[in-house]
């Protein structure tokens, strides 16, 4: 039987979700604790990979168990789990669906917060540079489904097989207060960095470093720049994975607690 598994992570703690020798990753430690359970070997196929320090409000993978996976088993995984992952459902799918391949949307977000806090720390990207021209970023944000090669906006585009992505939407929003900016981005597929790549960009905007036609320039040349600098990781989560047949709401309350702000809804720039 083929079951697939809606988890959740924060990935402050891990080297991304793809297994790796020598470091910890999140695959490795879901397959060793299904293993443990199971009595066997367990080999697990994720909805994509994030890199170290990114977290999933919404992740699935899957596996294929012979065993009845019951309510019982449910508990004592997340039972075995660290508290940084969690387990939401174990659905039993019919046929052979893949968790990667079948995949038709991702979406993910990326939360600034502009003033201290250290309780914000592992959850948000600190940012205390000058103030940011929000219209600017704006413009640039809008630019981004009217392209679809990202080559541009990746560190080693010449290892993909391809850096074509469809974006269908991406959007710039702030809370009432001025000191908070979260990012939304939904597209068919991910290049390695992307994500982190265009946030880099827009604050480069945004504080004046780079213009809106600079910007454009490299989505549209397709040239790779010979410096990229990434955001920092702590602010990007993979907040939706969308399939034909499985359209599930992320389950973690925390990250929609972000999504909407504690105090207010987010307003679009």
């Amino acid at each position: 039987m083929r079951y697939f598994f809606h988890i959740a992570y924060h990935g402050t703690n891990y080297s991304g979700w793809q297994k790796h020798p020598g470091v910890l990753n999140v695959q490795e430690v879901l397959e060793t604790a299904l293993g443990k359970l199971l009595k066997s070997t367990v080999n697990i196929n994720g909805c994509g990979r994030t890199d170290a320090q990114v977290h999933a409000a919404q992740f699935f993978f899957h596996a294929d168990i012979e065993q009845d996976l019951d309510d019982e088993f449910f508990f004592r995984l997340n039972k075995i789990l660290p508290d940084d992952i969690a387990v939401f459902e174990i659905i039993p799918m019919q046929g052979l669906p893949h968790a990667r391949f079948d995949a038709v949307q991702r979406s993910y977000d990326y939360f600034i917060h502009t003033y201290k806090d250290p309780f914000l720390s592992n959850f948000s990207s600190l940012y205390l540079g000058p103030q940011l021209n929000l219209d600017s970023m704006k413009a640039a944000v809008a630019l981004l489904p009217l392209y679809n090669d990202y080559r541009g906006f990746c560190k080693m585009p010449d290892r993909q097989e391809s850096t074509i992505c469809n974006v269908s939407s991406a959007g710039l929003f702030i809370n009432n207060s001025g000191d908070k900016i979260r990012f939304q981005i939904s597209s068919n597929r991910f290049l390695s960095k992307m994500v982190r790549i265009i946030i880099g960009r827009l604050l480069e905007i945004g504080e004046g470093k780079m213009s809106v036609d600079e910007f454009e320039h490299y989505l549209s040349a397709k040239e790779t720049p010979k410096i990229i600098i990434p955001a920092y990781p702590q602010g990007l989560y993979l907040s939706k994975v969308t399939y034909p047949y499985l359209d599930l709401p992320p389950a973690t309350t925390f990250t929609t607690m972000l999504q909407h702000d504690v105090d207010c809804d987010w307003v679009a720039v």
